[in-house]
């Protein structure tokens, strides 16, 4: 096709493709069926070489603008951090929760991808800490769980993530924890807890996470964040090498949580759930009332005692279905479309309760080049959504 021909082609498919997306039915459909709307997208792409002559008109091909939101007074978002506002990169390259090597590159990925430049298009001051040393030559040789696998070098290193967390949340900073696997939360969740007791925890992630080492069916930390804090389940800190420091820590009550976005939960946190009455939107609950309502009774669950209660959001890349978001350890179909997934961190942070948040388990090894540049771009989106950006 003439270049010009090829560009009015590409202008029919955006208007087509939005009509579609805009519905729920259709959105639903590629959950179930995702080979098929990869089809229906890909379809309508032209060739590489096309690709270069049309470069402005794909949908693929749109800049990622960096703007604050112009809707509201700056001093009405992040409300917790000391002004001018500063934000602390701490990057936590955990890969001993879960059995994947790679998780530990998520820190470095993101930083190359600019988050350091975007954050400050968003007015933010930025301070990076690095990589934290989260192994600290510390060795499992010596006790071995297969109920809590790699817990001391797990509980080592999330005990210094706790202490940071702690210390910045204290010099009015927002800490912005780049993992790593899941397991990270076991620190971050401590360090926040001691800082500000009465912060509201949004779980946005395929799985629960409410696994402890008395139930869990496969052994992985990254598993048991929430469990390893929930108040209720009286656990003897003691038996887990490693994680004893746990047993000086605050306990996360059932009513400071809510989750978003599970779809693969164990048969054990299925019962926490009920038995402890813990807000929870599965990907039942957004396919029947849509991402707004639920976000909209997450964050009134959370701050119906406290307008201005701290919140902490942990985002795991999986909650996102893996038709966006492939490289990642334990990706589920059925997950958050790209804009259900950019709505949830854009929400939480125009309640202005935002406070703390993280982003864990991107792994560029366990998909293609393409489909680990995909993941790892949409995780800045996301951070950078949780952080201020806003379309207008």
């Amino acid at each position: 096709l003439h270049p010009a021909t090829n560009c009015h082609c590409f202008r029919l498919f955006n208007m087509i493709y939005r009509t579609l997306t805009a519905s729920r039915h259709f959105r639903n459909s590629c959950r179930c069926f995702p080979s098929a709307s990869t089809l229906f997208v890909s379809s309508f792409h032209s060739s590489p070489s096309d690709q270069t002559e049309s470069s402005k008109a794909g949908i693929t091909f749109i800049k990622d603008q960096m703007f604050p939101t112009s809707q509201k007074d700056s001093d009405d978002l992040f409300r917790h951090a000391n002004h001018p506002k500063t934000v602390s990169i701490i990057g936590a390259p955990m890969t001993y929760g879960q059995p994947f090597h790679g998780t530990d590159s998520g820190p470095r990925l993101l930083r190359e991808a600019g988050l350091r430049n975007m954050l400050t298009s968003l007015g933010w001051r930025v301070e990076d800490i690095g990589d934290m040393d989260l192994d600290n030559g510390v060795s499992n040789k010596t006790h071995f769980l297969p109920n809590a696998k790699n817990s001391c070098i797990v509980g080592a290193g999330t005990a210094l993530l706790a202490d940071v967390v702690e210390s910045k949340i204290k010099d009015g900073y927002f800490p912005l924890i780049l993992g790593g696997d899941h397991s990270i939360a076991i620190g971050s969740m401590a360090g926040i807890l001691k800082a500000r007791p009465e912060t509201g925890f949004l779980w946005i992630d395929a799985h629960a996470d409410l696994n402890t080492p008395e139930n869990s069916g496969s052994g992985n930390l990254h598993g048991m964040p929430v469990g390893l804090h929930m108040n209720g389940f009286n656990l003897d800190y003691t038996k887990y090498p490693g994680l004893e420091w746990l047993a000086d820590t605050p306990r996360l009550n059932p009513d400071s949580l809510v989750y978003v976005g599970l779809r693969d939960v164990d048969p054990a946190e299925r019962e926490a759930i009920r038995n402890m009455g813990i807000q929870v939107y599965t990907m039942h609950d957004i396919d029947h009332y849509g991402i707004g309502s639920v976000m909209d009774m997450a964050l009134n669950h959370l701050l119906k005692d406290n307008a201005h209660r701290p919140l902490h959001l942990s985002y795991d890349i999986d909650a996102i279905d893996p038709l966006h978001a492939p490289a990642t350890g334990t990706a589920v179909r059925g997950g958050l479309t790209f804009r259900e997934a950019h709505f949830v961190a854009e929400f939480a942070a125009q309640s202005g309760n935002l406070a703390s948040a993280e982003i864990v388990e991107l792994n560029h090894t366990l998909s293609d080049g393409e489909g680990a540049k995909n993941t790892v771009d949409l995780g800045l989106q996301i951070v950078t959504s949780l952080m201020g950006k806003s379309i207008i």
